[in-house]
């Protein structure tokens, strides 16, 4: 299993996900027990947008040249089966106009200016998704 966390703040998990179909896509999870986003702490909120979407929205602009963001509070997957328990999660999708050349492979945001096409994949080696995470890691103010 790849280390995916990017980073952590009191509240927040960070995580690079397998699908790289925009470079820099996250999966946010908050770390307490909350099911719903009207559940959410005053500080929860505050350190998300503090630490977290500024965070993310600097390095992405700065790192890959991102146009702008899609985030995300998707949790239709807990209620697939019996016994439910959703998690309060985001997901963060750089939008990119052109395409992304970094470490020798090129990124291209197929549906840029729409909805992205929920079956576009770009699965990416370990050594990739590590040079991805590092660049990342290593931009966070």
């Amino acid at each position: 299993m790849r280390n995916n966390i990017i980073f952590e703040t009191n509240y927040w998990v960070v995580k690079l996900t397998d699908n790289q179909n925009t470079i820099g896509r996250c999966v946010i999870d908050v770390k307490s027990d909350c099911g719903e986003m009207s559940k959410l702490t005053k500080e929860e909120w505050e350190d998300f947008r503090e630490n977290v979407v500024i965070n993310l929205e600097n390095v992405m602009k700065k790192n890959f040249d991102a146009t702008m963001f899609n985030w995300s509070c998707l949790m239709n997957n807990a209620f697939k089966g019996e016994g439910h328990k959703p998690h309060v999660h985001f997901h963060f999708r750089p939008r990119y106009r052109n395409p992304v050349n970094f470490n020798k492979e090129t990124f291209p945001d197929k549906d840029f200016g729409a909805h992205y096409d929920r079956t576009d994949t770009h699965e990416v080696t370990d050594e990739m998704f590590k040079a991805i995470l590092e660049e990342i890691k290593g931009s966070l103010e």
